[in-house]
């Protein structure tokens, strides 16, 4: 186990006035992709209940530092963004290796992970990441599971979120009642999470600014991921959110 020590007051406050000044920039480049992306992108957003609180985390997922929803503020969004991949050639585990390998390939242009724990290359369980954006929402997350047709990160202190985040690849199972697609694949990113702190409340359910640039860029990692395994995306991005307030 590294010991981990909490960061200074002094780094924190200039990585908050970092942020603040990056901000600006990390809107405008938002707003740029969402007005002249051409992708058709299919949201629907509903009240949820108690089905839509995550999952256990793993058995031996390390706690140090880790922010549950319950540590978060504000509504809990549950979050499934899906895309189908035609004529591809790869194999679920295939693609999965390639998205694990390096992350960047798949993240924004305006979205960086340093790796902060773990070996360059792979995706393993306590291998940790620092995720950069031109904005106030740099977020440190923990790999909490992985396999070779998915990983999971969990949240740390300081992130912009409190939750979980999934990504899998699979065969398309095709919509309920109707056969699947052994041909295509099905990329799923699906989030459980609500506001870190006050402030990202404040951002998240009153100016809904971090909301959207969460949105954005994991519906471009949809996307990325499709032209990564070489074939097109069969029918643009869906992304569904279902919201609820936790008790307590």
């Amino acid at each position: 186990m590294h010991a981990r020590s909490a960061p200074a007051t002094g780094d924190r406050r200039s990585r908050r006035v970092a942020a603040a000044l990056r901000w600006p920039v990390g809107c405008a480049l938002v707003s740029w992709r969402y007005f002249w992306r051409t992708t058709p992108i299919h949201r629907s957003d509903v009240a949820g209940d108690r089905s839509d609180l995550p999952p256990p985390d793993p058995a031996g997922t390390d706690e140090d530092g880790v922010q549950h929803p319950a540590d978060g503020y504000g509504t809990l969004l549950h979050r499934v963004y899906q895309v189908r991949i035609a004529g591809s050639g790869l194999g679920p585990r295939e693609l999965m290796g390639r998205l694990t390998a390096d992350p960047d390939r798949w993240s924004p242009e305006f979205a960086v992970f340093r790796r902060t724990r773990g070996t360059p290359g792979a995706m393993a369980v306590g291998d940790e990441f620092l995720i950069r954006m031109p904005g106030p929402w740099d977020g440190p997350v923990r790999v909490c599971a992985a396999d070779p047709e998915g990983f999971s990160f969990v949240t740390l202190r300081g992130h912009l979120e409190a939750g979980r985040i999934g990504f899998r690849a699979g065969r398309d199972p095709g919509e309920p009642g109707e056969p699947g697609d052994r041909d295509r694949l099905l990329f799923t990113i699906e989030s459980w999470a609500r506001p870190g702190d006050r402030l990202s409340h404040l951002m998240y359910d009153r100016l809904r600014v971090a909301k959207e640039v969460q949105l954005n860029m994991w519906t471009h990692a949809c996307i990325r991921a499709a032209r990564i395994a070489g074939g097109r995306l069969d029918g643009g991005v869906t992304v569904s959110t279902r919201r609820c307030v936790p008790a307590g």
